[in-house]
This record gives structure tokens, sequence and C-alpha cells, in this order.
């Protein structure tokens, strides 16, 4: 089959061998998949993500001497299963599923692995109890994105954002804007939003920010009611913007670090002892989160058309890399392996 695969440093499209299902794993074929701004991170800052992966416990890092295929924010067509699994759901059915693979020593990631490949693939293999199938009338492409919605709304629910207080997004890139989504539906408003790209400002709106800022021009900070406790989602991920945000935040504010920084980063502490900030890291989010964002998606309470900005097949992946790079021409960009 054919990937778009990550190899010496470069994304290059070339045939693999077809996955095999085994046991308690089903064959699907991939039919979209997007592409995260983690995936950018990965292929720019590769090495130190290895490094710093040698260092947490339970992760295995990446061969950067092997191929590589990203990809964990898909929806794929069951195609058949592993010896001796349950045909849970029907082949030719439409599924989304965490990039997880279930294996005896504990769960697996998919996307960032030399045993498993991703979404920018024809085929690979997903584990079959993970899989969620896609309700009847919502799109496929809108079912891709049940991935980065979930990430908001794991950020909103870990954050424990209370109803009483004042919501800031500091980013509007796909990440940012997922946090919008799960803020609105959770009725915490109003929602101020920042970003230097006036087309993701615009996407932010749309999204359910009742103040959207151009933090060139004003400070975002200033726009927060002066009576409520401040609750600041960081989801840039750069060097430099904790600190950023630990000079600028009010006092005893919440600050959620959504954004994934690959980088070394610093800060000065004495900014969060003397304001007493309150700092959240999160990542990922529960399965039940997960199957939440699908379903949010299939009732149309998140407009994820407006996300969607391009679509390429395998051949398209290497540029659309570098094209993500502009916010005002893309948030979205979706591979179509079959195309």
């Amino acid at each position: 089959m054919k990937a778009a695969i990550f190899r010496g440093g470069d994304l290059v499209v070339d045939t693999i061998p077809d996955p095999v299902p085994a046991l308690g794993q089903v064959l699907v074929k991939t039919l979209a998949c997007g592409i995260c701004g983690s995936d950018l991170h990965a292929a720019k800052h590769a090495h130190r993500m290895v490094e710093v992966t040698k260092r947490i416990p339970g992760r295995k890092p990446m061969d950067l001497s092997r191929d590589i295929v990203f990809g964990h924010e898909f929806c794929c067509e069951v195609l058949d299963y592993g010896p001796k699994t349950e045909k849970r759901i029907k082949p030719g059915a439409r599924v989304c599923s965490m990039p997880l693979m279930m294996e005896a020593d504990g769960p697996k990631g998919m996307g960032y692995s030399n045993t498993y490949v991703g979404g920018y693939a024809e085929q690979m293999v997903l584990s079959a109890p993970l899989m969620l199938e896609v309700p009847n009338g919502l799109p496929t492409e809108h079912a891709a994105l049940t991935e980065p919605l979930a990430v908001g709304v794991h950020a909103v629910e870990k954050g424990a954002v209370r109803a009483d207080e004042a919501p800031l997004v500091i980013g509007c890139g796909p990440v940012g804007l997922a946090v919008i989504a799960a803020l609105r539906l959770k009725g915490i408003r109003p929602i101020v939003a920042a970003d230097f790209s006036p087309a993701r400002r615009e996407l932010a709106a749309k999204m359910g920010a009742d103040v959207v800022v151009d933090p060139a021009r004003e400070s975002p900070y200033s726009r927060l009611a002066a009576d409520k406790r401040a609750a600041i989602f960081e989801c840039v991920g750069v060097p430099g913007m904790l600190q950023q945000l630990f000079e600028a935040a009010p006092r005893d504010a919440r600050v959620v670090v959504v954004g994934v920084c690959m980088e070394p980063d610093s800060i000065e502490p004495m900014f969060g002892i003397v304001k007493e900030l309150s700092l959240q890291f999160v990542l990922g989010y529960t399965p039940e989160e997960f199957a939440r964002s699908l379903q949010l998606l299939a009732d149309g309470q998140v407009d994820g058309e407006a996300l969607i900005t391009g679509k390429v097949g395998l051949a398209g992946v290497k540029q659309a890399f570098t094209e993500l790079g502009n916010p005002e021409r893309h948030t979205k960009i979706l591979v179509e392996p079959w195309r």
C-alpha cells in the first residue's frame, strides 16, 4: 500500500507492506485523516521529541532511522477482522477510534510509532474494542475532527472551569478553536479569544467566542471581567508564551496549558508566586470524552465544516505541512489517502 512516510527527516510517498490484523485488531481503509499541529512539531523537532520521550517513564520513543507514518485524527472504513476477533461492527461501516493499540502490557500510541502506521496511509489496523461507529448522516470529513475536538473538551473538563469564571483562549488554531467550542457547550461565557490572524479570529467567533482580540492592538486581558477569576487557556505551544502569560495574567488566575511546546522553555516563578496563579497541564482525553466529541459533531453542535480548509492526497502531504504554517490560508487540512 502507499503511505506518506516520515523518513530521514523528510516526508516522502512510498509503498510499504500492507498491515495484517492480529487478534483483537481490525483492518481498515483510511478515509480521511487530519494533519495535527503536533505532527508539524514532530517533523520539525523529531530529535528533540525522541530525547524527551526517552526520559518519560512508560513512553517508547520513535526510531528515526526507521519509517514512521504520522496521522492520529482519522475516520476509516472497516475491511476485515483479525483471527478470533468479535466482528462487532460490520465491514463497510465507518468508524473512528482513539489512536491507541491495546497490547498485553498496556496501550501503545499510533501516529508516532514504528510499529503501527498512522492515518497517512491507505490502510491501517485499529484496536477492535476502541472503535466507534460513525453515526448515520455525519460526513466522513467531520468525523475525522473527533480527535482534535476531544482535546478541547478534555482541556475544559480537566481545567475544571466554573461557570462563574472568565475564560480567555490564547491562540485560535485547531486546538484553541476546540477549546472555544467546548467552553460554549458548557455555557461558560463570555469567551474572550486572542490571535494575531484575522482569519483565525473570524473562526473563533464562529466557534462561539463572544469577544475576539488582536493582541497586536490591545491586551486580551483587558477584556476580562474584573469581578471574575480568569481561566486562561494557552493554546499556542511555543517558547516564551508561558512567561508572557505569567507577566500579563491577573492575580489568582487559573492557567491551563493545552499547547504542546516541543522545545525547552523557561519561566520566572516569582510572577506566579506573587499573583498566586494556578497552573494545569493537560494532554489527550478520556474514552468518554472521545465518544462524546463524536456525538457532538453528529448532533451538529460543533460546526465541523468551518474548520476544514483543505484536502490533499498522499502526494500533497509534504506541501500541506508547509502551507499550514500560514494561518491566513489554512486551519485544518485533511489527508485522503485514496485520492
